[in-house]
């Protein structure tokens, strides 16, 4: 049987496609590698920043039927923050507690408004190395701690096309 689903043209053709296959995937191998790999699981959050997190949380409970988990400081951050449910992610409320920090000065600037979107992935560390390949620039060149057990990288918006870009990863 030498037609098309016969043995023998199948292993003659199979072996040639192995060896083609093999000599394009060894000469591409990091190229496939960085295109093809999904990083993100999700959103996890918005993050908006306001002046006065009691009267935001507030404003989203009475507006929206949201209600807000604890108050968390990140006094390392220099912000207080808290999480309103929002389906499978949620909103993220941030107040600054200390003038010279970024959010602050995003405050000052920009007045309260969205912040960021903070994407959730399972490494954190391996996600900011296929990023770095794909020529996204990090803000924290290492991971931080962040608020709800995790551990957070900025990634500068400069190579995000102007979204601050935060990745979250949850500890166990």
């Amino acid at each position: 049987m030498g037609g098309w689903h016969g043995q023998t043209r199948l292993s003659v053709e199979g072996v040639f496609f192995r060896e083609k296959i093999g000599v394009f995937m060894k000469n591409n191998k990091s190229k496939i590698e960085n295109r093809k790999s999904k990083i993100i699981k999700g959103i996890d959050h918005i993050g908006i920043v306001v002046k006065d997190i009691e009267a935001a949380m507030d404003i989203y409970n009475s507006s929206f039927g949201m209600d807000a988990g604890e108050i968390e400081d990140i006094s390392s951050h220099g912000v207080k923050v808290a999480h309103l449910s929002a389906g499978d992610s949620s909103i993220e409320l941030i107040e600054p507690t200390d003038p010279s920090t970024g959010i602050s000065r995003f405050l000052e600037k920009r007045g309260e408004g969205v912040h960021h979107i903070s994407f959730e992935v399972d490494d954190i560390l391996s996600s900011l190395s296929i990023l770095k390949k794909r020529g996204i620039e990090p803000i924290d060149k290492e991971p931080r701690k962040g608020s709800r057990n995790t551990r957070i990288a900025f990634l500068d918006p400069k190579s995000t096309g102007g979204i601050l870009i935060e990745l979250c990863q949850y500890l166990s």
